[in-house]
């Protein structure tokens, strides 16, 4: 596939937002988990995107899941032994 155009980038983000929405409805957390009722979505967002975008995405939604309980929760840094 060829850079997109503005068009087909619309395409492929919407089918983006439409799979993680999906996802969000699911309470899925991690973009390895792939429900049975988002399927059809994941498979329109893979055909409407470039693999290295959709490869992208996926890591870019883990991400700011995890930045977003990171912010919420915060974290414990770790100890440096002497």
């Amino acid at each position: 596939m060829s850079f997109p155009d503005k068009q087909q980038r619309k395409v492929c983000w919407d089918s983006r937002d439409r799979y993680w929405a999906c996802l969000d409805d699911q309470n899925i957390k991690d973009s390895s988990e792939k429900p049975k009722a988002c399927a059809e979505f994941r498979r329109l967002f893979e055909k409407s995107c470039p693999p290295k975008w959709v490869t992208h995405f996926d890591r870019k939604r883990d991400y700011e899941i995890f930045k977003a309980k990171m912010q919420k929760e915060g974290f414990e840094p770790i100890k440096e032994s002497q």
